[in-house]
């Protein structure tokens, strides 16, 4: 894989998960450099002038009318990042904190915040060698920026705190030892532009992001899965109908369960058959699942502007040599994206649940009572259900919106915060627990395919058979009852590795997470 160059004009979502999770090395261009040159200068010379810059020649939130000495700036820059190093709760999983300071630096080597060419190569360091700073995932209220998790990041560079290496956890001294670094003392302007930003919430949605859009696509898979068994009808999939309400996640949707379906035996078996309609849950699949995706999409879109934006404070402008001080690190565009996309993934896990249940409910099925033979000495999916209605109705409390509320900090001169770090987090463990219950589903629909076909032999359509093959290669079919947590488990692995989906989208081409009729 060729090092991604961090400094670049446009960092993709693609760009963050491929350091985040596949370990790209990272590096910077001699214009990168020449950047944040230009804005030390600066810093340099207005702190020789001892002009008055918050931040830098004062004291942080409700203290910057405090001046702060010239010879103590760099005293100052330490003892912030020392000072708002109070996260709390477990560490954040390496991919996010990899993911973190990813967007950070490209951040920062836009030029505007005035960070040293050398702070910046140790936090590279970090990066291409697998130093990971240990950061709570709990203490940020979406503003001024992500404070004091990556307080906790900053740490680390001063050689304190901690920090993971090759399995193990060190404190920040013995972990820059490890890859041959020594402490460092921030310049003046460092510390406040090392914590002040939107990164962690930022690097979370740009990992939760990339992974919704292909729960989002699964989601289709599913659902036609259980169509099929579930004796559903491919005709609500016309794009005719669509055509004439054409939200442009409900045309993608259509569009994908008409290919996953295409040359579907079961379909074409009871064709012409006395039922009128099929459930909602089956014929509304397209608004449902549609929905969910405009939401994935509005929150890519917003993502993709928030990486790619500085949102420090201050800002320092080398073109016309002024310093201008803004709110870019207020979080609210995060964390309305994030309470948006909650509930659109929550509501792919509320209607999967509902179609688990018709797969397990003999009334409401013409399947064997929770898909299995002999029944009673064997309870089959039965418990599977209950897990499943158990996530969804967890996700129900964690979709609350969390940028709706605010709590004043800094002697209420931060009289306003996003709570966008929260916002994330809890989308982040929705997601999780969706694809949990997007694996009950494909588990139940794989064993009523068995189930349906035992007899007459049918085939799925041309991207539900695939999806059939590939779970049958990991998971056997469930004669009687086995610890299903680990079949469970199992597909769970198949949804996240993305090999299902790469198998399908091989037989029937990528799947549409958006498109305009």
């Amino acid at each position: 894989m060729q090092p991604i160059v961090i400094d670049k004009e446009t960092l993709t979502i693609e760009d963050v998960v491929a350091i985040a999770r596949e370990n790209a090395q990272v590096e910077a261009s001699s214009k990168g450099e020449q950047r944040l040159e230009k804005a030390r200068e600066l810093i340099d010379k207005w702190v020789n002038e001892k002009k008055v810059i918050y931040g830098i020649t004062t004291g942080f939130g409700a203290l910057c009318n405090v001046p702060i000495s010239a010879s103590d700036t760099r005293i100052l820059q330490n003892k912030i990042i020392m000072s708002h190093a109070t996260g709390v709760g477990k560490p954040l999983p390496d991919d996010v904190v990899r993911a973190v300071m990813a967007v950070r630096l490209h951040d920062l080597f836009m030029g505007y915040s005035g960070c040293t060419f050398t702070t910046l190569q140790y936090l590279m360091a970090f990066l291409n060698q697998g130093l990971t700073p240990v950061v709570p995932e709990k203490g940020s209220v979406g503003s001024s920026g992500d404070l004091a998790p990556m307080a906790h990041l900053g740490l680390v560079l001063l050689g304190k705190g901690e920090a993971f290496y090759q399995g193990h956890r060190l404190n920040g001294a013995r972990a820059l030892e490890k890859i041959g670094l020594s402490p460092i003392s921030l310049s003046a302007g460092e510390g406040l532009a090392l914590i002040n930003g939107t990164q962690v919430m930022t690097g979370i949605a740009a990992l939760v992001v990339h992974d919704a859009i292909n729960l989002a696509k699964l989601a289709d898979i599913a659902c036609a899965m259980s169509l099929e068994v579930l004796m559903g009808s491919s005709s609500e999939f016309d794009p005719r109908i669509h055509q004439i309400r054409p939200h442009p996640g409900q045309v993608a949707s259509a569009e994908n369960m008409l290919r996953l379906t295409s040359d579907s035996d079961i379909i074409q078996s009871h064709e012409g058959c006395a039922r009128v309609q099929d459930a909602y849950t089956l014929r509304c699949s397209p608004q449902i699942h549609g929905a969910s995706k405009d939401a994935v999409v509005h929150a890519l879109n917003v993502v993709n502007i928030e990486i790619n934006a500085s949102t420090t404070n201050p800002l320092i402008f080398t073109d016309t040599q002024e310093i201008r001080l803004g709110g870019n690190f207020h979080g609210q565009p995060i964390a309305m994206a994030a309470d948006y996309l909650s509930m659109g993934i929550a509501e792919l896990g509320n209607v999967s649940e509902r179609r688990i249940e018709r797969l397990v409910n003999p009334q409401l099925s013409e399947l064997p009572a929770f898909l299995i033979k002999n029944g009673g000495l064997n309870s089959g999916f039965m418990i599977a259900q209950y897990t499943a209605a158990a996530l969804v109705s967890e996700n129900k409390v964690l979709a609350h919106p969390a940028c709706v509320d605010s709590i004043p900090t800094s002697a209420n001169k931060e009289d306003h915060v996003s709570m966008g770090t929260i916002a994330i987090r809890q989308c982040r463990e929705i997601l999780d627990n969706v694809a949990y219950v997007l694996a009950v589903e494909m588990l139940c629909a794989a064993q009523a395919y068995d189930l349906l076909t035992e007899e007459k032999k049918m085939e799925g359509g041309k991207g539900t058979r695939v999806a059939y093959q590939v779970i049958r290669e990991t998971i056997s079919y469930l004669e009687e009852d086995r610890e299903l947590s680990i079949d469970m488990e199992k597909m769970v692995t198949l949804i996240r590795s993305k090999k299902l989906l790469h198998a399908v989208e091989k037989a029937v081409g990528e799947l549409d997470l958006t498109c305009i009729a």
